[in-house]
């Protein structure tokens, strides 16, 4: 299989390992790698463990062995932690030039294929967590799962919403958006500048990733729901690299930055699960 390096795809990634290799000689922590250069280090919506055990937890409650499939994976770092609990996880990833390019052994549970011709089989779950512009998979995913979890980037990508589909959205909620992060980040370790003019930036956070939880089958929505509460009342666990958010203050149910725009800022709590029953 060959594959064309002057790619609009390839020919970035090319130059997003140089930035990596530049950033890396006066890096802070190599922690903030995964944030900095998502593609090739982490995900631009993985940030917490929480967010893993949300999604397994929604999967395990339709089934113990749940058929899960991650549509759009890339390197598979969100899919191997989903793997760390549901070992039989697969991914599909339309480009393997990220791979061979770059001579990359692929993982034999990420498949190289294009989604939106067809995927030929029924899941528990799929999980989109990307959607390329131009690009529209829904109705190829919608036909293969009764239950679908899906972000939405507001700061950098396209919505992939599924009501239209005969799915009903029965949760859902909030994390930073790549691009708050990455600036946040890079204001506090590498950006010399006033405190005044660190945190005036840091007010001007406010685009976010929503995470979307989604089904047709209406026998799904009370397993689903209590799934999820069960899982928001337990201890937190964490990653290692969630520190980093906290230092930044991208905290657990943080609404600080929502203090002077909404009268009720609870709605806007980062992690804070919400649900839908009313449009049931």
């Amino acid at each position: 299989m060959n594959y064309n390096t002057k790619t609009y795809s390839t020919q970035k990634l090319y130059e997003a390992y140089n930035e990596l290799k530049k950033f890396r000689n006066f890096s802070v922590s190599p922690l903030h790698e995964r944030f900095i250069f998502p593609y090739i280090c982490g995900t631009y919506f993985g940030y917490r463990k929480v967010d893993v055990l949300r999604v397994v937890a929604t999967a395990k409650s339709i089934s113990p062995e749940p058929k899960y499939l991650d549509v759009g994976c890339g390197y598979g770092d969100f899919l191997d932690k989903i793997r760390e609990f549901i070992p039989d996880a697969i991914g599909i990833e339309k480009d393997g030039g990220i791979f061979y390019e770059f001579n990359m052994v692929k993982p034999d549970y990420i498949h190289i294929k294009d989604v939106s011709l067809d995927l030929n089989q029924k899941y528990d779950l799929i999980f989109v967590g990307w959607m390329d512009p131009g690009v529209d998979f829904r109705k190829a995913v919608a036909k293969c799962t009764d239950v679908i979890i899906t972000t939405l980037d507001q700061g950098i990508s396209l919505g992939a919403e599924f009501e239209e589909f005969g799915f009903r959205r029965i949760a859902w909620w909030r994390t930073p958006s790549w691009i708050d992060v990455n600036y946040q980040i890079m204001n506090k370790y590498y950006t010399k500048m006033s405190h005044e003019i660190y945190h005036y930036l840091f007010d001007l956070r406010g685009a976010h990733n929503l995470w979307y939880v989604y089904t047709k089958n209406l026998e799904y929505i009370d397993q689903i729901t209590n799934a999820l509460n069960h899982c928001q009342q337990q201890g937190i666990t964490k990653f290692d690299f969630e520190g980093i958010m906290d230092e930044c203050g991208f905290e657990y149910f943080d609404n600080s930055q929502f203090s002077r725009k909404e009268k009720d800022t609870n709605l806007f709590s980062l992690w804070k699960i919400e649900y839908e029953q009313n449009k049931m």
